[in-house]
């Protein structure tokens, strides 16, 4: 059992530094008030295949990492009270 608990230790640690590294080279797209005032319109094709972008990815990705790491977080304090 004490095996389990390094490997995913090692696991909770490599998923934290790729989710930092995820998260400070995403770019801030939050147009903010200057877009409601504007009126930007979210009907282009960029907005469309916007999941296929760079960015899209590292979106994606930063979420599947935080959940993972989320559900990591729950089972490390599962095993570490027991």
């Amino acid at each position: 059992m004490e095996v389990a608990k390094w490997i995913l230790v090692v696991i909770y640690l490599i998923v934290a530094l790729i989710l930092i590294i995820l998260t400070l080279i995403q770019s801030k797209d939050d147009a903010g008030l200057s877009s409601t005032i504007t009126g930007s319109s979210t009907n282009n094709f960029y907005e469309k295949n916007k999941g296929r972008t760079k960015e899209g990815k590292q979106k994606r990705w930063t979420v599947i990492l935080s959940i993972v790491f989320a559900v990591l977080t729950i089972v490390l304090g599962i095993l570490y009270m027991a």
